[in-house]
């Protein structure tokens, strides 16, 4: 074995160049998964299969059972045969990075979608991540501005924190991640467009790319139409660029749309390696993920910039149980839940001022700003609470201080949540607006 690990590693042999392939065949194709020979790979190797009259196809190594290889293909081709070669190309544990990256939208292997020049680059970061030491990362000191009124006043973000923002369909989420991508306060944009329909995809990408800084945004698109082990990938992709960014002491955003298309790829993928499904039919091994996924941001260590991350989840018929919420909502540092209702009304961004929260926000901001926002969230539920009671004529004004306050001030709390998606509140004036807005009694 050594002799053939010094074979791989310079490739000659008393001076002579020689070539040298590790492959297998294929001995059987059932549903996604491909049986070989047990050629030596560990999962995640990246494979080619050659198939009859076309060019070959690229596959990856994704266990082994029986003494025999487990691959599942890129992109499904029904050309593959008993007997096709099946050879290994790299370990696929490392993905390029670099300055060169700024700027340009790829898919989860790397390749241009964008129509510009080849990509060439001199640095490589491992596809999975670099552990840190938890008790060397730097602190979450300093609120993270990301240009929408509502959160940096009432749901302040910490730089390095990770949020998830939860919701239904057609809630306005794609319009909001838009404006954190343009707006925000960050060095380095990358958003992850994962399993999203492909016709989001080109609007997310047109959008951003009309934006005076979009040289600083970098997206990794996978849609919904592409495999598993695609959309796991662009996951994993967009994560390492993000972790290479701070390691240059940048401060990073990453936008990553969504998590919940990244857990049910590997549904997809550990159903078919025959593990058992739990809790609305999840494998344990996307429970695991989840958190291995979301560690990975947050402050690097000194010297080290940071990646603020927002996660989006989606909660099918807005239930906020589903076992991907749960996880997530456990493994986060907040969430922002995007009401149905609000939407419905045209309150958009249609933030749920009263059930969204960021763990990290008392620790960031003023004892003053704490104190509006806590007085704000106040009024929005006293009104939400009462509001059936008014209309309904069972109470009349002056009865209760708090119920008379929060609907005399309803309207202007409407329009403090409400942000045109072409405007900008940096963090200054979003609490400078608070303050104008809310009045503390002694």
């Amino acid at each position: 074995m050594n002799i053939v690990k010094q074979l791989l590693k310079d490739n000659t042999l008393n001076n002579k160049k020689i070539d040298i392939e590790i492959s297998g065949l294929v001995r059987s194709f059932e549903g996604n998964i491909i049986e070989t020979d047990p050629f030596p790979a560990t999962v995640g190797s990246i494979c080619d299969i050659e198939i009859p009259k076309t060019q070959s196809i690229s596959a990856e190594v994704i266990g082994f059972r029986n003494e025999k290889n487990l691959i599942a293909m890129h992109q499904s081709d029904s050309n593959v045969r008993i007997g096709s070669k099946v050879r290994l190309i790299s370990d696929g544990v490392n993905v390029p990075v670099g300055k060169e990256l700024l700027g340009r939208v790829l898919d989860a292997m790397g390749n241009p979608l964008d129509n510009k020049k080849s990509l060439i680059t001199n640095e490589q970061w491992p596809l999975y991540g670099k552990t840190i030491n938890p008790l060397q990362r730097n602190k979450v000191e300093a609120p993270f501005d990301v240009g929408v009124r509502s959160i940096n006043s009432l749901v302040t973000i910490g730089m390095g924190q990770r949020i998830g923002i939860i919701a239904g369909s057609g809630v306005g989420k794609s319009i909001l991640l838009q404006m954190m991508s343009k707006y925000a306060k960050a060095d380095v944009v990358v958003v992850g467009l994962i399993g999203e329909r492909a016709r989001e995809v080109k609007t997310m990408v047109e959008t951003l790319k009309k934006f005076d800084e979009h040289n600083k945004i970098i997206i990794i698109a996978v849609p919904a139409d592409r495999s598993p082990l695609l959309r796991m990938k662009g996951a994993n992709r967009c994560t390492a660029i993000a972790e290479y960014f701070r390691s240059k002491g940048k401060n990073v955003l990453l936008i990553m749309d969504s998590l919940t298309r990244v857990a049910h790829a590997k549904r997809e993928i550990g159903l078919a390696l025959g593990e058992q499904p739990t809790s609305k039919g999840y494998p344990p091994s996307v429970i695991s993920m989840i958190p291995s996924l979301i560690e990975r941001t947050g402050n690097g260590i000194k010297n080290e910039g940071s990646i603020t991350a927002f996660y989006t989840v989606l909660a099918d018929s807005d239930d906020h149980n589903d076992p991907v919420v749960d996880s997530a909502r456990a493994i986060l540092d907040g969430h922002i839940i995007l009401s149905r209702e609000q939407s419905q009304l045209g309150i958009y961004p249609a933030i749920d001022i009263k059930n969204s929260i960021s763990r990290i926000m008392d620790d960031i901001v003023s004892e003053e700003q704490k104190n509006l926002a806590k007085h704000f969230k106040k009024l929005v539920s006293v009104y939400q609470e009462s509001r059936d009671l008014v209309l309904m004529g069972g109470y009349t004004k002056g009865q209760d201080a708090a119920i008379d306050e929060a609907h005399e001030i309803w309207p202007k709390l409407v329009d403090f949540i409400k942000q045109d998606q072409n405007y900008k509140s940096n963090y200054d004036d979003s609490i400078k607006d608070l303050k104008s807005l809310i009045t503390l009694k002694e």
